[in-house]
């Protein structure tokens, strides 16, 4: 079952990069290199593993929902400094 799971990440981490992959392919302002593939596979396939773990040992609906969530916004915060470096810029600013 959990080789299973493993797959399912793996797919669905493939079939997500198709989106700027085809992306790439229509428009110029969609211009990924192959570190920014490797960067954005690793992210979700790690997030996925990582809210599979915490639904496995977490037993209490509130806390698990609540630790998924926040595993999903250090992803998505993650992201967001990988793209535009915004944290980086607020800093420069003070």
């Amino acid at each position: 079952m959990q080789f299973r799971k493993i797959i399912l990440f793996f797919l669905s981490t493939i079939l997500l990069l198709l989106l700027p992959l085809i992306a790439m392919q229509f428009t110029k302002e969609v211009n990924w290199t192959t570190k920014d593939f490797i960067v954005a596979g690793t992210l979700i396939f790690g997030a996925a593993t990582i809210s599979e773990i915490l639904s496995r040992k977490i037993k209490n609906p509130k806390h698990k929902i609540t630790l998924i969530i926040t595993v999903l916004a250090m992803i998505i915060l993650v992201w967001i400094e990988l793209a535009v470096g915004i944290f980086s810029k607020l800093v420069s600013d003070i």
